[in-house]
């Protein structure tokens, strides 16, 4: 039996009604769609692009390219082939994106031409790329829109569920960047768990996805689950401001969006200063990537009558396995388990706890990666036997619902008691002049841990008297809303915050 993903996300949709349905529409080029049976015919036709260019089953190729029609060509034509894509953010510097190459060593790049300008005296520098795939109306190196016409269509490879597809390079919020190696199998599992049975997504579906496909938690909105069911995807090759998705939204009746907690803070402060009245068609939206704040769920409900389901996925688990529920929703938590996955909480000495405690959430589910490429000691630390270690702490309170704390690495005691930066941040959040905190622990004069938060306001406020204001209500109001001993003992005002190419905080830098 034929295993291989591209079978049941692709060649599948070319059997019956689907065939002519457009699957993906590029926005701001709307001329720039391709249509179900257009996508298996040219993702058919990489393989023998491949035998062209002297590339083979198992090779590496780096996909480095904007959200584009072409990317789900080529996504799905090297799973054909048995070449395997290495998925890589477009944001991250020339320096990872070398030493991503050299760690995968990865034969050729599929790059979008506007992306050149940043990264081609890297790529013809490496030596280990041999042949560069451009994709734009004017190519310096190969051009893939002609040369993939030139190609002839061949039999998808066979394989089994259990066979390495894909890379994806995870963040490395705290660290270098680590190769996650996952199988064909995993692709279904993630529409079979939360597409299915949480997204509830149907082929009448209009779907977009702030995240970007080269993000685990993007591809499975804009590729897994729409194609899943035969449903239409918007992408947007360019960067995502509040104005851009908001008009999005409604040009295109989307009906199932997906974003950060980030995105939907900017597109309610967007929507407000310009009187916008919401988005008539949409239906659901889903926020990842960060615990999501409950005044930015209860504020979109205000703005659009819709929820917005918050969960929790990783790149090591490929989408999302802790969620709310469309009918079972509790704003301030992270929801429940995904069907078909099973979670834990380990306190520091591995021993399972109890509800209301905080423990280091562990899950287990059939789509977790096979393992790190040439990182044996980390395989071993994350992946145990059918566990995965997520790095993250939770508390699951008496309705049996997880609660986000933050990260393993970012958690401290303050009079030993556990603090979670996440929790004093949301409560920071309250103030109306703060757009974006982080809190660090801070050794005081006498040797003690406290809490410390660096703080962006929404204005630029330059009177000491105002700013003395702002951080003595601050401090008043998390004294408030969480405990005596959780406010901030010190407080700095700055204008930016260290953050991944994802747009996570990196809080180690903030210790630093």
């Amino acid at each position: 039996m034929n295993e291989n993903a591209a079978l049941f996300f692709v060649d599948r949709n070319v059997n019956g009604s689907l065939k002519d349905k457009t699957a993906f529409i590029e926005y701001g080029n709307s001329s720039n769609s391709i249509s179900y049976y257009d996508l298996y015919d040219q993702s058919s036709r990489l393989k023998n692009l491949f035998l062209k260019y002297n590339i083979s089953r198992e090779d590496r190729v780096i996909i480095l390219m904007n959200d584009v029609v072409q990317y789900p060509v080529i996504f799905w034509g090297c799973l054909k082939s048995g070449v395997i894509p290495v998925l890589l953010n477009t944001l991250l510097s020339n320096e990872i994106i070398d030493e991503i190459i050299n760690d995968s060593r990865a034969k050729a790049v599929f790059i979008t031409s506007n992306l050149l300008d940043t990264f081609n005296d890297l790529l013809t520098k490496n030596s280990n790329i041999q042949n560069i795939f451009e994709i734009g109306e004017n190519s310096n190196y190969v051009n893939f829109i002609d040369e993939i016409k030139k190609c002839q269509i061949e039999s998808t490879i066979h394989c089994s569920k259990d066979e390495v597809a894909f890379w994806l390079y995870s963040s490395g919020s705290t660290g270098q960047p680590k190769g996650v190696k996952h199988v064909h199998g995993s692709l279904q599992n993630t529409y079979d768990t939360y597409g299915k049975q949480v997204l509830k997504i149907n082929e009448n579906d209009i779907v977009f996805s702030v995240a970007k496909l080269f993000f685990a938690y993007g591809l499975g909105n804009s590729m897994t689950f729409p194609m899943s069911v035969g449903a239409t995807a918007i992408l947007l090759p360019e960067r995502p401001t509040p104005e851009v998705v908001s008009k999005l939204l409604n040009e295109f009746n989307v009906t199932t969006f997906f974003a950060v907690p980030t995105i939907f803070s900017a597109i309610l402060d967007f929507t407000t200063s310009n009187n916008f009245d919401g988005f008539k068609n949409l239906k659901i939206s889903v926020s990842a990537g960060e615990a999501l704040p409950e005044n930015i769920g209860k504020k979109w409900y205000e703005l659009t009558s819709t929820d917005i389901l918050d969960g929790i996925g990783s790149t090591e688990m490929l989408h999302i396995f802790l969620s709310n529920k469309i009918d079972d929703l509790e704003y301030g938590t992270t929801g429940i388990a995904v069907p078909g996955y099973e979670l834990k909480l380990l306190d520091e000495n591995n021993n399972i706890i109890e509800n209301d405690e905080i423990g280091e959430l562990l899950v287990k589910g059939e789509s977790s990666a096979d393992g790190y490429w040439n990182m044996r000691n980390k395989s071993r630390k994350t992946f145990e036997g059918e566990w995965t270690r997520t790095g993250d702490k939770y508390i699951r309170n008496k309705n049996g619902k997880y609660v986000y704390c933050g990260r393993t690495d970012d958690m401290f005691k303050v009079s030993g008691i556990w603090v979670s930066p996440f929790e004093v941040e949301q409560a920071i959040l309250n103030h109306d002049e703060v757009l974006e905190s982080a809190v660090v622990p801070e050794t005081d004069h006498e040797g003690l841990l406290k809490s410390k938060a660096f703080i962006i306001l929404k204005t630029d406020q330059n009177q000491k008297e105002k700013l003395k204001e702002i951080e003595k209500a601050i401090k008043e109001i998390v004294k408030e809303k969480i405990g005596l001993w959780k406010y901030p003992r010190s407080i700095e005002f700055v204008k930016t915050l260290p953050k991944t190419a994802t747009g996570k905080i990196q809080r180690f830098k903030l210790r630093k």
